[in-house]
């Protein structure tokens, strides 16, 4: 295989995928099996994420704050299905200043239980509720098999904790951030996501309710890219997070967490890549506009760079990369920013300058139907507004392919042919766990989580009347 060439998507989607995370240089295996390095282009990308999802949890009154990376082990044990759900993964230090611990620290695989604790000092009132806590950091969970971005060991993500006094308010916070983490899929990273409630097999360990957004990747597999969880009272009991009433009655509060995580850079890779490389969404790529500039003489340098410095200046609030690399031709400028996905790539030359017209390139519509001639005059208006153009498109483009790959099934053997085939089944589902095992044990497709529904049918697989609408899909 020529080596400058990706793998295609249709030869090998995995392969394509691993291939271009290394070469578009968002991230690079660490000497610890499992872990990565993201590069600076792959976190200037995570940088713009968390950004954007840092204004709307401010917006919605929540405040960042940092807890421990450390955790007493006894802590972990304090919530059953917590410590069931979480024990294979745990990585746990022995030993500190070279002595043997008095009780060994587990590396924090989530911070429920940490938070929990400290929760239970702070709240003594309901006028300290609500509490809405956020967290950027990063967690450890000692995963067997591991993909860069989308499941490695380390990972660095976002994880929220609030308190609440109420069963309703709580709810209400969860259905929130769920609503958030769609909104930002959706207008930010061009991703339609479908979004709602994980099965009991399915929900976070320790909660009362789960809620994800799933997305669809190129490869017609579903990536939960975002969970809320209700947690009721169990962590709050379990940590003794109380406080007194109006009534000067002692109560437990209502908790909930939720997360993203640096997956979200695969989902955006997964979703909007094509075998020339990374398409990224103008609204968070490192670099919306690329300019490359073309001359052969040094006396058409001068007038070439004149244009380029006064685009640069007309466009104050985009993010503008300037390629005056030497030593290497246009065209490899041209394949390295397709590779690494650029929105928008401006070509001048001394013609352009001549013709007082810049040459376009937009990344979202590859090869002759995405270039285009337009007049140097007005480029202040209409290259912002060519962004946005690709960002309703890349939306509007990967909507199409994931309802063109989901699938109404009404039995088990057209289910089959989906989730091995084709896509998603959306089914009428009876709720039964064992079924649902059986089903994921005989074709590797989950409950990704239910669909709103109306009326009533019949379950795809027990047969039984139901009223309840789900996704199933085979998942990474």
């Amino acid at each position: 295989m020529d080596e400058k060439k990706l793998t295609t998507q249709a030869e090998n989607f995995s392969e394509w995928y691993n291939q271009l995370v290394l070469r578009a240089e968002m991230a690079d295996y660490a000497p610890v099996r499992g872990c990565m390095v993201v590069r600076p282009y792959g976190w200037a990308l995570w940088e713009n994420i968390q950004k954007a999802f840092d204004e709307r949890f401010k917006a919605t009154g929540h405040v960042n704050a940092a807890f421990p990376l450390l955790i007493p082990q006894s802590f972990m044990t304090k919530e059953k299905e917590h410590v069931k759900g979480f024990a294979p993964e745990l990585a746990v230090v022995t030993h500190g200043g070279g002595e043997l611990l008095e009780e060994p620290l587990v590396i924090r695989p989530t911070s429920e239980t940490i938070i929990g604790t400290m929760y239970s000092k702070w709240i003594q009132s309901y006028r300290d509720l609500p509490v809405l806590i956020n967290q950027w950091g990063n967690v450890v969970r000692w995963e067997m098999r591991t993909k860069l971005f989308l499941r490695t060991l380390e990972f660095y993500w976002q994880e929220g904790h609030t308190a609440h006094a109420t069963a309703e308010e709580a709810q209400e916070e969860t259905l929130k951030i769920l609503d958030i983490y769609a909104d930002f899929a959706r207008n930010e990273a061009a991703i339609p996501v479908v979004a709602g409630q994980k099965s009991e097999s399915e929900k976070f360990a320790g909660a009362m309710v789960t809620y994800s957004i799933e997305a669809m990747m190129g490869d017609t597999k579903a990536l939960q890219s975002g969970t809320s969880h209700n947690l009721g009272q169990n962590f709050a009991k379990a940590f003794d997070i109380k406080f007194l009433d109006e009534n000067n009655q002692l109560q437990y509060c209502h908790t909930t967490s939720w997360g993203v995580s640096t997956r979200m850079v695969g989902a955006i890779i997964m979703t909007h890549g094509d075998d020339q490389g990374l398409v990224l969404p103008p609204r968070l790529a490192p670099i919306q506009v690329v300019i490359v500039p073309i001359f052969r003489k040094e006396e058409e340098k001068q007038a070439v760079m004149d244009v380029v410095e006064k685009v640069v200046k007309g466009l104050p609030n985009l993010r503008i990369k300037v390629d005056d690399r030497q030593g290497v031709t246009p065209g490899f400028k041209f394949n390295d920013w397709e590779m690494k996905g650029v929105p928008l790539r401006i070509e001048i030359g001394p013609k352009d300058v001549q013709n007082n017209t810049l040459a376009l390139a937009r990344r979202d519509i590859p090869g002759r139907d995405g270039k285009s001639f337009q007049p140097m005059q007005g480029f202040e208006t209409y290259i912002p507004e060519m962004l946005v153009a690709i960002q309703a498109h890349m939306l509007a483009k990967a909507t199409k392919f994931r309802d063109d790959h989901i699938f109404e099934v009404e039995n088990f053997e057209n289910f089959k042919d989906v989730v091995e085939n084709k896509g998603w089944a959306k089914v009428w589902w009876s709720d039964d766990a064992v079924n649902e095992a059986k089903i994921k044990e005989i074709t590797k497709a989950t409950l990704r989580c239910y669909a709103e529904s109306e009326g009533e049918g019949v379950c795809f697989y027990s047969g039984r009347k139901t009223n309840k609408k789900v996704y199933f899909a085979r998942s990474y």
